[in-house]
């Protein structure tokens, strides 16, 4: 088994959220690593579509600093500090990918909803941050299977 120095755990804003980390805060411990925790925010243009004839500015804004300070009590839960934690904003497997490469990461930790069908094909962000990551990736199976 490969030693781990730096983890980066990537997680959404959801209540599974907590078993990813706990996943993620475990094997820092057991290997004594760094560990960074990230959450990247999404244009709402992506989401939602760039044919909404809105200005999104404010949501945006209001939906970054909801996820600011959520990522900070989950940093807060395990310890972690505030140089240790990030909320970006953009595309999530570029994100992840970018963060990763720039901090010298040689695990991400991701939850996974485990899809099958349509949806495996279709791809999901840990599938996406799967694909192009520089260093090993650990899929957290979350959700009911």
């Amino acid at each position: 088994m490969s030693q781990y120095n730096h983890i980066l755990v990537a997680i959404d804003l959801s209540d599974e959220a907590d078993d990813v980390l706990d996943k993620a805060k475990s094997l820092a411990e057991t290997y004594q690593a760094r560990l960074t925790l990230v959450h990247v925010v999404e244009p709402l243009s992506v989401a939602y579509g760039s044919d909404i004839p809105l200005d999104l500015t404010t949501l945006q804004d209001e939906i970054t600093q909801q996820a600011r300070e959520r990522i900070s009590r989950l940093a807060d839960s395990i310890h972690l500090d505030k140089g240790e934690q990030h909320v970006v904003y953009g595309r999530p497997e570029r994100e992840v990918h970018r963060i990763a490469e720039e901090s010298d990461v040689d695990l991400i930790v991701v939850g996974s909803h485990g899809r099958h069908g349509l949806a495996l094909i279709l791809g999901s962000t840990s599938t996406s941050i799967l694909h192009g990551a520089c260093c090993d990736v650990l899929a957290v199976r979350v959700g009911k299977s």
